[in-house]
This record gives structure tokens, sequence and C-alpha cells, in this order.
């Protein structure tokens, strides 16, 4: 064997042939051990479940490696905890040692058994994620990252124990675990499944759902006090979620989408942002139609918690009573004050939180044409602490979760906004406030803003978010090519269409007069091409009867010298003769007269 290490690993998703090639892959090293010239090491990553029937001395008590000799296999993987044993055994007098680690379940880099709670919570098709039976049950887990570590120390320090368990330092159930996915991408709300349920589920097999149902508090003593590992979650998925989040982005490539959509009203800023949310799942977000989700919500909390007066509520809920009665009565001050619009300072709020929630930080969002200045942009985008750092470096410190990292302006000329706007239905014209007396005003102050010294343009500039300008007519007509009508009157039409015939007719008889011409041309080569031919054809005949005399004179001669005198002294003969076959005759005469 040429390498020193062999790492085999059925942790988890091994199936029973794979068990089985690596009990002969270990049986077979065995054999070979005597052979070997230095010693090798052999690691089978095995799997908690060989754990999951042991029964604690208390209920409260924490299973180290030093409690390994009592594990009980859950019944499924009787032959790992077969396999384990068969590793246990190697070193005893030969060059081949054996370790087993025993992994928690995984995660980390595509989260494996815990992905469907991830991708149920992102997709937010139900507003609650299931936790498979009552949860309390405490799940030993580990980082793949973590458990690739612990293997390189295991390498590196080869350890007096040979079994090793490898887990974080998280004790949670899975309630918890849930609970935090849900937080963490979802609406952080969860709905307990009984077991009859979850077993007509099509997410899991048997086998994974029992890796779920594990209850074991573990751990992991000879990685504490042996191995110089460097963690990348120590503390477990619960305590590093953001982290973990952020990996499972990365390894699903499912990137939030964050666009900014800017220009002159009726330029089609809502019909664009309508179909790119569409296209790629992303969150509408226009602030009219925000404040008065977010009023509803809070006039619906509010009626909520008044029906429920005199129930026994939580402080969590009580406090969130109070909030809300406490920001309604400021939105309806605001409104008061500021007749029927709230203050830029409220809006912006509400904005934050939207732009915050799990479904814009996951999935993306388009901000439909709110921004209008540079100094909206900067009390939305900009940190607190980033007017204090202005004068230590250039760029302001933004928040980089909710700022847009797609800025497009669309751009028209005002003839063509206003032709737009006066061709809307009267009833359209003024919900969307394009009515004569209200669109010139908003037009000629967006010109107003978007010719002052800081622009809303020039405040992503400053962030190296470069915005993308892009002219609506310029690009529609480059998209469908030049005018083809401009309301001719008849005479005109006429006119046209004789002029169009007479170009038809033109141009038709160029194409014929060219295709003559080719054809005459094509013509003229071909009959050159074939003089040319007859003439190398001429050449070669008489080449060949020159060199067909040529290798004829040899023979010639020797006819005449040698075979023309016997011959014709023979046919004297048959003439004499007058044999029945004058050939036979002719043929032996010939060969005795040559003798």
């Amino acid at each position: 064997m040429v390498c020193d290490v062999v790492v085999y690993n059925i942790a988890e998703n091994a199936t029973q042939q794979q068990v089985e090639e690596a009990t002969w892959a270990v049986t077979a090293l065995q054999a070979e051990s005597e052979n070997f010239k230095t010693r090798k090491i052999f690691i089978l990553v095995s799997t908690v479940m060989t754990w999951a029937m042991i029964k604690p001395q208390n209920l409260d008590a924490v299973l180290t490696e030093e409690d390994f000799r009592r594990r009980r296999p859950h019944p499924s993987f009787r032959n790992h905890n077969i396999l384990e044993k068969l590793v246990l055994k190697m070193g005893r007098g030969s060059k081949l040692i054996g370790y087993v680690v025993a992994s928690g379940l995984q995660y980390g880099k595509g989260e494996n058994l815990f992905h469907y709670f991830f991708k149920v919570s992102w997709l937010m098709r139900s507003s609650k994620v299931p936790i498979f039976g009552d949860g309390t049950n405490h799940i030993p887990m580990i980082h793949v990252f973590d458990l690739g570590g612990i293997i390189q120390n295991i390498i590196q320090l080869k350890p007096k124990s040979k079994y090793i368990l490898a887990v974080d330092e998280s004790k949670n159930t899975l309630e918890e675990i849930v609970k935090v996915i849900s937080e963490a991408l979802g609406t952080g709300k969860t709905t307990k499944v009984s077991e009859q349920e979850v077993m007509k589920t099509t997410d899991f097999t048997p086998e994974e759902l029992q890796y779920l149902k594990v209850n074991l508090r573990l751990e992991a003593v000879t990685i504490k006090d042996s191995f110089g590992l460097s963690w990348t979650s120590e503390a477990g998925m619960v305590e590093n979620m953001e982290n973990i989040v952020k990996e499972f982005r990365d390894t699903r490539q499912i990137h939030p989408l964050k666009i900014c959509l800017l220009g002159p009203p009726a330029v089609g800023k809502s019909t664009v942002s309508q179909k790119l949310c569409r296209h790629y799942q992303l969150q509408h977000i226009r602030v009219k139609e925000l404040i008065e989700e977010k009023i509803r919500k809070l006039v619906s909390w509010k009626s909520i918690n008044r029906d429920r007066d005199g129930e026994n509520i939580s402080d969590n809920d009580d406090d969130d009573a109070v909030s809300a009665h406490a920001q309604l009565d400021r939105i309806n001050q605001s409104m008061e004050v500021n007749a029927g619009r709230l203050s830029d300072s409220l809006v912006f709020d509400i904005l934050k939180e939207k732009l915050n929630s799990n479904l814009c930080r996951n999935r993306g969002f388009v901000l439909d044409g709110f921004l209008k200045t540079y100094q909206q942009a900067q009390q939305l985008f900009i940190n607190e602490e980033g007017g204090k750092q202005e004068a230590v470096i250039k760029r302001p410190v933004f928040d980089k979760t909710i700022t847009p990292e797609h800025i497009f302006s669309l751009e028209a000329s005002d003839d063509f906004l206003t032709r737009r706007v006066q061709d809307l239905p009267e009833s359209v014209a003024e919900k969307m406030g394009y009515t004569h007396e209200e669109f010139p005003p908003r037009l000629m102050k967006y010109r107003q803003l978007s010719g002052a010294e800081d622009t809303l343009l020039d405040f992503f500039d400053e962030l190296e978010i470069h915005p993308v300008q892009i002219d609506v007519v310029e690009k529609i007509t480059e998209m469908l090519g030049r005018p083809t009508s401009y309301g001719l009157s008849p005479e005109e039409q006429e006119e046209e269409e004789r002029r169009k015939e007479e170009e038809q007719k033109e141009k038709q008889a160029e194409e014929a007069a060219e295709r003559r011409r080719r054809n005459e041309a094509a013509l003229a080569e071909m009959a050159a091409q074939y003089q040319e031919w007859q003439k190398n054809l001429a050449e070669l005949e008489k080449q060949e009867e020159e060199l067909l005399e040529a290798r004829s004179l040899p023979l010639r001669n020797y006819l005449v010298e040698y075979v023309m005198p016997s011959l014709s002294e023979a046919m004297v003969d048959c003439c004499a003769v007058k044999p029945e076959d004058p050939v036979d005759f002719l043929v032996l005469d010939v060969l005795y007269l040559v003798r």
C-alpha cells in the first residue's frame, strides 16, 4: 500500500454495500499489514447512531468516550457497530493502527440532514416550519470543517485513545435547532408534527428520520484535552447561525438580489419592478403600500390584544403590544401634523424594518422609486457611526444588508412622459397622481433634484455602486427600428406606394441584369475551360501515341527476325498438307522449326 493513511466515511447516508466494502477493506488491510514497511493509519468515520440505544445512568447524564464500551447501536446501525469493533482491534502487534471517529450529525456547506429545514424556512411556502415529534430530544452535531480538523489532528498527533467522539459543545434539542433556523430564514414560527404525519413525508428516508430522533448528550473529552483544534463552530449551529446561513447561501448559490429603480414619474418604474419581482421572486417595495400594510398590522395587533384582554399574556406579548400601540400613536400624530403624510424619519423606520426582514435579506427586493435625494439615501443606508468616520475615511460606511447592489435609472424626455400620461384613462391618472394639475409639478421637481449639486446617483457612485442609466425611448426604438407610420394623407400614401413600387422594379431590374452578367461570365469561363481541356486532351493523345510507338520498335524487330520466318514456313507446309486442325498443326510445326 502506497498511502500511509486511509479514511473511510460511513457516517451519514452510507448504504449497506458501502459498510460491507469498508469491512472488506479493513480485513484486507489487516491481512496485508505484515508486509507494510512503515506503520499505517486507518480512520473510520462512523456515526453517533451506534450510541442511540444506550441507557444513561440518569436523565441529565452527559456521556463521554469513557462510556463507549456501554454504547448500544440503533437496530439499523448494528453493522456500523460491528465494523467499529473490527477497527478498534487493529494495532495489536501489527503495523496498522485503527481509529474510530463517532461523528455527530453534520452541518455546514449544504447542511446535509438539516437542509430540509433550511429550504422550508427560505421558501416560506408555509408560515410555520415543522418540528418532527415533540422536539425535546438532544441532537449531537459537528460542523463538517471541524470534523475535518479532528481527522487531521488524529493523523498528526496519533492519540492513545482509539475511539473519539466528534461533537461540538452544543447540546441543543431539535426544537431549538429548527426554531433558530426559522428565525434566521423564515417567519420564526414552528409547529410540531406527529410521528404518524412525519412517516408520510417523502423528504426523508426512514433512516434519515432516525438520525433526527436520536436523543444523546455527548461530550468530546479527547478533543478538549488532547487536540489543538481550531474550531469553526465550537458552540454549535444555534450559536453560529449567522455564519451557517452565509455558508448555506454560498453553497446553494441563493444570494439575494437587491435592486433600486429610479427615474421620473410615469417612466415605467412600477411596471419594470413588477416584472423583475415575478421573474426573480423578489419583494416589490413601494413605500405607499408598505406604510398601508404596516398600519393594518398595527391596528390588527391592537384589536387582537384588546380581544384578549383578561387572558394570560406573556411578558413578550405584553411588550410587543405596548410597542405596537406607541408606534401606531406616533404614525397617527405624524399624519395629523403633515396633512396625511408621514415624516421621513418614520418612513425610514418602516422601510428599514422591511428591508431587514428575512424575505428581503434572503431573497432580495426591488425598491421602486422612493428615493429622490442624496440626503434621503444617506439617512436610509449610512450607518449611524458612519458620520463620525467621514473625517478619517473617504468612503462612507453603509449598511450592506439593506443597500441595493444594482441601481437602474430609467430616463425619458419630458415630451414622451407627458404624452404617455395624457394617453392614460382618467381614473388611472387620478389614482397614480398623473392628472394635468399633479404631473407637471412632480416632473419639474424631479428635474430640479436631478440637477442638484449632489444627486441621488452621486450618492451611489460614492459607494462605488455605479448606476446604469437607461433611456427608455432610445432602448425601445433601438429594438423596434425606424418609424413606419407618420399619418400620411391618402394622396401622399398613394405617392409613397408608387415610389416604393418603382424602387422595387428598379431593384428587380438591377438584380436581373446582375444575374445575366453573372451567367454570361460563367458561360464564357466554361467555354474557355472547355477549349483548354480539348487542347490538353489532344496533346495527351499525341504523347500516348509517341510512347506506344517507341515501346513497339524492339518487339517488331524480334518478330521479323525470329518468328516470322518459322511462321511463314509453317503456313506453307499447312497449305500443302491441309490438316483437319490447322491451328494445332501450326503450333507443332512452329515449335519443331524453332528447335
